[in-house]
């Protein structure tokens, strides 16, 4: 049976997890997190998403943020993820998900 859609509401903050896949460490260097907090400000701007806040740990990412529209949240995640992933796999020449 599938998961229930999620209930996405303007303005409502919400807790989001991004882990790695099987654990896989998501963050190797400090610039890592640098372009990833440089683009998450990018994408949260144009997606029209306010991060109240963050933490980056190695394998896995938590962010406390609301978006003014219901589809805002799912925007930013999904740009953020592709350009972070695209330079993960160029940076450690690999390939497949992250």
């Amino acid at each position: 049976m599938p998961r229930r859609p999620r209930l996405m509401l303007p303005n409502v903050p919400l807790h989001i997890i991004q882990r790695g896949n099987n654990r896989q460490a998501c963050f190797v260097a400090e610039e890592d997190y640098r372009f990833y907090l440089d683009w998450l400000q990018d994408y949260a701007a144009k997606a029209g998403c306010h991060v109240h806040a963050y933490v980056l740990m190695t394998n896995h990412v938590h962010l406390l943020l609301s978006a003014d529209s219901s589809d805002g949240a799912g925007l930013l995640m999904k740009a953020l993820g592709q350009r972070y992933v695209q330079y993960f796999n160029r940076s450690y020449r690999r390939s497949g998900t992250l």
